[in-house]
């Protein structure tokens, strides 16, 4: 009978690790649970974050105002009055790189959004903030006549602008020779018209 006894307190003894296991794990799976959870709404909140990114940006003389999205899309444009002065080709210019300097303000509004929501140590938004500065990197340096570089662009007609040749005239008709039929053709009148 003690055997009996025995047996029934080891019997008891392990149920209740395996009891104390299972709880261990139901914690342990909880925990990771809310952690994902948690991961997750700080992502959301990232992601708020950044769709809500807009930056405006105005040229050095303030003929050129534009507005990008967290993509680096042209949402908005306004062109001073005072821009009609300019040339064509030095306005497109001037737009061109005025975007391009609001694109490169963009990977330090992510990588503060980042700081902000899932934090600088998460791999995913470290990877998310490289990729940014590698599409938008910071504009090319001014170059000193934006004019020359892009003449092609020039939509209508300029006051130094050489007004072009007008084309040659076509070259005079050749005049036409008969040939004088030879003596034995059989067409030959003697020099008469046909028609006397």
């Amino acid at each position: 009978m003690p055997g009996v006894n025995t047996g029934a307190t080891g019997s008891n003894g392990g149920v209740r690790i395996m009891t104390d296991g299972v709880d261990a794990s139901d914690r342990m799976i909880d925990n990771w649970t809310r952690r994902v959870q948690e991961q997750a709404q700080r992502y959301q909140a990232m992601a708020a974050r950044v769709q809500e990114i807009s930056v405006t940006e105005r040229s050095p003389d303030n003929v050129i105002e534009v507005t990008i999205n967290s993509k680096g899309l042209l949402t908005g444009l306004t062109i001073a009055e005072s821009a009609q002065d300019k040339r064509m080709a030095e306005l497109s210019a001037q737009i061109m790189r005025t975007v391009q300097t609001a694109q490169s303000r963009i990977p330090a509004l992510l990588q503060q959004a980042m700081a902000e929501t899932v934090g600088t140590e998460d791999q995913t938004a470290a990877k998310v903030f490289e990729e940014a500065k590698k599409t938008f990197p910071e504009p090319p340096a001014e170059s000193e006549s934006p004019q020359e570089e892009s003449r092609e662009l020039h939509f209508g007609p300029e006051e130094d602008d050489v007004a072009p040749e007008p084309p040659a005239p076509p070259p005079p008709p050749r005049p036409t020779t008969r040939r004088r039929p030879s003596d034995g053709d059989d067409d030959d009148f003697g020099g008469r018209s046909i028609f006397s």
